[in-house]
């Protein structure tokens, strides 16, 4: 059975993740910070600013006097027993070995209720691969470059080489949070992906103006040296394969099988890919829809404060990216008819929450769009909008959806779901609605004949447990109600949403990460969510049509008008052609084919020649 071997890069070069001494000043550690490297003490006395390495009684005295555990790694230097005595009492997540006593320090470590894991300093490859192969599974290196790193790698297969930060994967966020100062936080947030391990560090991001560097014959960048991308895709550990074996054969995983899909690393997220792609193949065949729509922002005034949200203004926000705004619903109409003139089949409505609305502005802004219009579909007003529009109307969310249906809402977008995972939002989004009242809306909604999407926003403060928390919201809602048409992942966009501003969050996920939430979404949903959007706007044409191979088989809108995702940064255009997606849609070997947004052809497909 295959391990997974971490390895830690410490030094002064750009691709080392912490910097150990016996002590930082102020201008030593200000510099390690700003170089985003974390800085490691090695001696008791010094103040402990991220971690410590130190000897087994210096251990014991940091722990005692409120040094977190997770932050001590403890010399192999004492006797077997009082070794083992301050691993177990301490809980110090590593036990730093030498040559000379790796035998005793796995069979410490690998105790019953010894969380400890054994760790070496390796001076060159076949030191750290010998290392392993006698049950070291941490390996401290300096200044190694990614070369040095790749060789390792293919060492020690099919053990899995991941890297980590000078912190342990899976730290909770709320634990580091709190425990860290806010400095050395950022620091740790930009480092590492949603597991804890270190980001692949290529510049990439979701809106950044750059095409994934994924190479032809991969969907994974866990690496990035040459070897990587030519090398056969190693078989799947025996777990996996049976998650994915089952999947094929109908059977969905569940929610803890879920979160180990997301939890995938490398050739493991070839092989996700690879069967969401087979699922996507039986359910949709070749055909890649995409439809005709706008997006109208009719105000980024908004009294909730969202830690992700870019757009929104409050009424003292006018130095901030521009003035608050309130389109008049005259307005509003005539962006619709000029929708409608170019071809749009649906205008998609979404914005602040402004404080003077009630649901009756929503009602209203729907009935003049349709008087005007009235083949248009109106695919309008998050759950928020809906929970906020029937409290302030003084009705039930039930009586402002009838009222809407009746204006002639046509469908509900799934935002404001963010990541239905409460632990998360109460961080992410504390005043907005919680899950169950996101569920209870389009519950509500589908009970009513309003169909509905549902979209989850991954990247920030957000872990695979939250996500698979999410799916299990979405699953139960589906097999009660049917209501959704879509799953829709939007990629944290980071560079201008104030929670990374501040230091709080990560810079959105990982290449890997976004295929995925995307793959993993089509072989958790399958059977009950036949379409997975790629979002353009996020990722670009480009990141959306590396995604039909990962399960897509839908491009989202043209949108015409899109500033949320500009608003915290994306730097991918506000419109896209029919001729875009037809150009990008027929290079990837796939059918384009325009859609209503209920999905209904509204173009005859043409076979790719």
């Amino acid at each position: 059975m295959s391990r997974t071997i971490t390895l830690l890069r410490r030094g002064t070069s750009a691709a080392a993740t912490c910097t150990e001494a016996p002590a930082f000043t102020d201008a030593e550690l200000a510099a390690a910070l700003s170089a985003g490297r974390l800085p490691i003490t090695t001696s008791a006395e010094a103040t402990v600013h991220a971690a410590a390495v130190v000897a087994a009684d210096e251990a014991s005295a940091l722990v005692a006097g409120g040094t977190d555990p997770w932050r001590v790694t403890v010399r192999h230097s004492g006797s077997r027993a009082d070794t083992l005595d301050v691993l177990v009492r301490t809980g110090a997540a590593y036990l730093r070995t030498d040559l000379t006593r790796i035998t005793e320090a796995t069979a410490l470590c690998g105790l019953p209720s010894c969380g400890a894991r054994a760790q070496i300093e390796a001076e060159d490859v076949d030191a750290a691969a010998d290392a392993v192969a006698l049950g070291v599974d941490d390996v401290v290196v300096d200044d190694w470059d990614d070369a040095a790193v790749a060789l390792l790698r293919d060492r020690i297969a099919p053990d899995v080489l991941v890297e980590r930060a000078a912190l342990p994967p899976f730290l909770d966020i709320d634990i580091a949070r709190e425990r860290l100062s806010r400095p050395v936080l950022k620091v740790y947030l930009d480092q590492i992906d949603a597991s804890g391990y270190r980001r692949p560090t290529h510049g990439w991001a979701p809106g950044v103006d750059m095409a994934p560097p994924v190479p032809p014959r991969r969907l994974s960048i866990a690496y990035s040296d040459a070897a990587w991308a030519e090398r056969p895709v190693a078989p799947p550990p025996a777990d996996l394969a049976a998650i994915l074996d089952r999947s094929l054969d109908g059977i969905p995983p569940t929610r803890d099988e879920v979160e180990r899909l997301f939890r995938a690393r490398g050739d493991e997220v070839e092989h996700i890919a690879k069967v969401a792609d087979t699922l996507r193949e039986r359910t949709c065949g070749d055909e890649v829809t995409w439809v005709i729509n706008r997006n109208i922002n009719y105000t980024n005034l908004c009294y909730f404060r969202c830690g992700f949200c870019g757009f929104s203004k409050g009424p003292k926000s006018l130095n901030l990216r521009g003035a608050p705004y309130l389109v008049p619903i005259e307005e509003v109409v005539e962006r619709a008819v000029e929708a409608a003139d170019r071809g749009a089949t649906e205008v998609c409505l979404q914005g602040g929450i402004h404080p003077d609305f009630t649901g009756d502005f929503y009602v209203s802004v729907c009935k003049a769009i349709k008087d005007r219009l009235p083949s248009m579909h109106v695919h309008g007003f998050t759950a928020l909008e809906v929970w906020q529009g029937a409290q302030t109307a003084g009705v039930s969310v039930r009586e402002l959806l009838i009222r809407l249906r009746e204006a002639g809402l046509g469908t509900l977008p799934g935002t404001a779901a963010e990541v239905l995972d409460d632990g998360v939002r109460r961080f992410l989004c504390p005043d907005k609605i919680r899950s169950a009242e996101w569920a209870e809306v389009h519950i509500t909604a589908h009970e009513l004949g309003l169909r509905s999407n549902n979209t989850l926003m991954f990247g920030h403060i957000d872990s695979p447990a939250a996500w698979a928390n999410h799916f299990e919201v979405v699953r139960h809602i589906q097999r009660q109600t049917g209501g959704f048409t879509e799953f829709v992942p939007l990629p944290f966009v980071h560079m201008g949403a104030p929670i990374y501003l501040q230091g709080r969050s990560r810079p959105g996920p990982t290449w890997d990460e976004v295929v995925l939430v995307h793959a993993v979404g089509r072989i958790a949903f399958d059977g009950l969510i036949p379409n997975i959007q790629a979002s353009w706007v996020k990722l670009g044409l480009d990141g959306g049509a590396r995604l039909l191979r990962a399960g897509c088989n839908d491009l989202g809108g043209t949108l015409m008008d899109e500033n949320i995702s500009r608003a915290a940064g994306a730097s991918h255009g506000q419109l896209a052609t029919p001729e875009d997606f037809r150009e990008v849609i027929t290079a990837a070997g796939r059918i384009p084919v325009q859609r209503s947004t209920m999905y209904a052809r509204l173009e005859s497909p043409e076979p790719v020649a």
